[in-house]
Parts: C-alpha cells; sequence; structure tokens
C-alpha cells in the first residue's frame, strides 16, 4: 500500500560504494520452477527460491488447486497432486501468477476465480484467455481480464492456437508450460510484432527440456508434445534483474559492488547488465566468484534497445538520467503494459527531479539536467523504487513514496540497500 504520508528518504551516498552483495533467487526462474513441479509425477525439492510476495501469491494459487507445497526453510518440497476446486486465486499484480496459472487450472476440476490488485485489472490478458477458450477451455462468463473464473473439467484437448504475444511474452510460456498435460499438447503460433523479453521464452523452453518435455521450436512458433513432466530438483540463479541496482550502484558512484554468483551462462535477461554498464564507461568483470562492476568519474549516455530485457529499463533510465550526454532508450512500447504505465512514470518522475525525460513511440529519450531532492512516486511498481533508490544515491533529498513496493520480488530490498552502502 502506498504511503505518502511516511515516505523513505533514499541515502546519499558520501562515498564511492563498496560491497559484495548475494541477490535472492530468480522469480522467473522460482515461478516456473513450482509450477512444473506441481505437474510433475513425483515430488520435487527448490533450493535457493525467491520467498517474495509474486512468489508466496504462485504458491498459494497452487495450493488453493490442491498441490501440496512446504515452504517453511529452504529448501521446500512440491507435492503434486490431483487438481480441483473450487479455488479462489489472488494474483496480486504478478504478471506470472494471473497468466501462467489459468492453463493449469484448466486441468482442474470445479470453478477457480481469478482476481488481483486494481491495476491488475488492466493488465493485458485477452490473449491467454482467448486462447484458452480456443482450446476448449470453459468459462464462467465473456470476460476479457481479471476478475474471471474457468470452469474446470479436468482435461484439456490442447491443439493449434494463435496468439499475438507481442505485449508479453509471458502468453507464450503460459501455454507452454501446462502443454504436456493436454491430450494433444499445444502449438503455439504468434502472429504479430516481435515478442518482447524472448529469453523469458527460452527460459521456459530450456526448464521444460531438463524435465524431459519435448519442444520443438522453431520461430514463432513452438510444439510442446503431450507426455510426462518429470520431477527433478532444481538450484534457482539469483535475480540477474533484482541485481541491477546494486550494480548501478556502482556505476553511478564510482565505486565497486560484487554480485555473489552470477551464473556463466543463464536465459535470464538481466544478463544484459553487463553490456549495457560497459558501453555506459564501467568496467565489469565475471569470474567464478560473482560479477563485479566498477564505476569511473564519469556515466556515458547510450542508445540501446532494451526490447529483450525490458525489465531492467527504469534502472538504466536512472543511471542515463545522472549521464554527461543524452540516451535513447528503445524498444520498451510494452512497458506500457507492466505493474504500471512505466514510461509515463519514468517521465514525470525524473521531470520532477528537474530531468528532460520525453517519451518516443517506443521509449525515452533522456537528457541529463541538474537535479534536486523531492517525492519519487512508485505507482506501486518495484522496479520504480529501485531507480529511485539509485538516483538517491547522487541527488539529495529524495523521498520514495513506497519502498515497500520492493517486497514484490525482493523482500528486503531497504536492508540490502543500508547493508551496501555501510
Amino acid at each position: 500500500m502506498t504511503s505518502v504520508l511516511s515516505p523513505w528518504q533514499a541515502p546519499f551516498a558520501t562515498a564511492p560504494v563498496a560491497a559484495r552483495i548475494a541477490i535472492p533467487g530468480s522469480k522467473s526462474i522460482t515461478n516456473r520452477a513450482v509450477l512444473l513441479a506441481a505437474l510433475a509425477d513425483e515430488p520435487s525439492t527448490i533450493r535457493g527460491a525467491l520467498v517474495a510476495r509474486d512468489t508466496r501469491l504462485m504458491i498459494a494459487a497452487l495450493a488453493s488447486l490442491g498441490v501440496g507445497v512446504d515452504q517453511v526453510d529452504d529448501p521446500f518440497t512440491v507435492v503434486p497432486r490431483a487438481l480441483r476446486g473450487p479455488a479462489n486465486v489472488d494474483c496480486g499484480l504478478a504478471g506470472t501468477v494471473m497468466r501462467f496459472v489459468p492453463p493449469v487450472a484448466a486441468l482442474a476440476t470445479g470453478r477457480i476465480h481469478f482476481d488481483g490488485d486494481p491495476r491488475a485489472r488492466e493488465r493485458p490478458m485477452s490473449e491467454i484467455l482467448g486462447a484458452l477458450r480456443h482450446i476448449g477451455v470453459r468459462f464462467a462468463d465473456d470476460a476479457t481480464g481479471l476478475p474471471f473464473a474457468i470452469e474446470g473439467s479436468g482435461a484439456v484437448d490442447g491443439g493449434v492456437v494463435t496468439i499475438d504475444a507481442s505485449t508479453s511474452s509471458q502468453f507464450v510460456s503460459a501455454l507452454l508450460l501446462a502443454g504436456a498435460r493436454y491430450r494433444r499438447g499445444i502449438d503455439v503460433r504468434h502472429d504479430g510484432k516481435p515478442i518482447p523479453s524472448s529469453p523469458h521464452v527460452e527460459m521456459t523452453v530450456e526448464m521444460l527440456r531438463a524435465r524431459g518435455v519435448t519442444v520443438d521450436g522453431q520461430p514463432n512458433r513452438w510444439v510442446v508434445a503431450p507426455g510426462p513432466v518429470a520431477a527433478i530438483d532444481v538450484d534457482v540463479e539469483p535475480d540477474l534483474s533484482n541485481a541491477a541496482p546494486f550494480l548501478a550502484a556502482a556505476a553511478i558512484t564510482g565505486g565497486s559492488v560484487t554480485v555473489e554468483r552470477w551464473p556463466p551462462t543463464t536465459t535470464q535477461p538481466g544478463d544484459r547488465l553487463r553490456d549495457i554498464l560497459e558501453t555506459m564507461g564501467a568496467e565489469v568483470e565475471l569470474d567464478p566468484t560473482g560479477l563485479t562492476v566498477t564505476g569511473h568519474d564519469r556515466l556515458e549516455g547510450v542508445d540501446i534497445d532494451l526490447h529483450d530485457a525490458g525489465e531492467l529499463t527504469p534502472v538504466v533510465a536512472a543511471l542515463a538520467a545522472a549521464a554527461r550526454s543524452t540516451s535513447r532508450l528503445r524498444g520498451v512500447a510494452h512497458l506500457r503494459g507492466h505493474e504500471t504505465d512505466r514510461l509515463t512514470a519514468l517521465a514525470t518522475e525524473l521531470g520532477r527531479l528537474g530531468c528532460d525525460a520525453q517519451q518516443t513511440e517506443d521509449g525515452l529519450e533522456i537528457r541529463p539536467q541538474p537535479m534536486t531532492g523531492g517525492l519519487f512516486r512508485t505507482y506501486s511498481d518495484h522496479r520504480m523504487a529501485q531507480a529511485a533508490a539509485v538516483l538517491g544515491l547522487v541527488v539529495a533529498g529524495i523521498l520514495v513514496d513506497d519502498v515497500e513496493t520492493t517486497s514484490k520480488t525482493h523482500p528486503d530490498f531497504v536492508g540490502a540497500w543500508l547493508a551496501m552502502l555501510g
């Protein structure tokens, strides 16, 4: 809940930061791993999972369908059981819950009702709901977004479905994740502009194949064969997108930050940070212990396409506002449909501080200007809060209206931020 009456004062850095950081597990991997474990033949153990609002919502959603999840300690075990309703699923503001769970809930028996936060009702959902109707899933009404209810019959026919996933890669992943449990599998065909955040689709395909699911991937087409989903134990990678503000802290203050356990290879879009920060003038080094970013005396503006890593845009925009030259962030028109309209929010809040930030058709043009402190609104968006924290390091007096929204994917962001600053 936003608390404008008691905003958080973002700490100002009086010296270059120097820290080693352990980042919690990846939200994207955690929620996919939990959902696939629920569809598997045997129990699975998950280690290093993220425990935050989005993952708690996923676990609660699956538990409401009868899945056994004992999330007391790390690791925890997921025990697959026959899916059944009736159930009420709270999606919160989690795209992975509102889009990934309905194709699974269609395999349950009984009515499954979905709803979420007020902003969640505005997020794009019509493609996934239309796709489910096309493959035979029954709904209680003709809703095109939250709230809606699925009338589960215990089975889904599956087959060929064409969707436009140009507003979210999650539409593709949602169908692929459940497809092996459909009678005829699923044949997903994308017809539209390029899919944003496409590494997340690659992540989905890789995780399915790791569980023995046959996936035939072609340009704009993915075919999942019907069959079992093997139970495997999972070690969750750190959430590389949640590492963004910490590594940005090194770049913006001329300090040095190491994020531990950075994977040498990964499907996480957050791995783009290595190239982005280097382009902006920081030194980047990856070794077996982690990724180290060392900043220098100034940041360079960038002209960059973030279509495949849109979630990094708010933190990159914060760095761009503190750079010495103009930046153009392109390919991220789809961010208008995220937790908030991130392009409007960034242009508004950076402008409030004195930066010249203008929206373009598919992104932002940021011309750095001297900035002063003031209230930075987050619009209940965790990435906006992270961007504000980064700017607060070099702009005194920034007040963040709802820093607790970071708990969506980082349960103790404030504590980790203060620890980084010593």
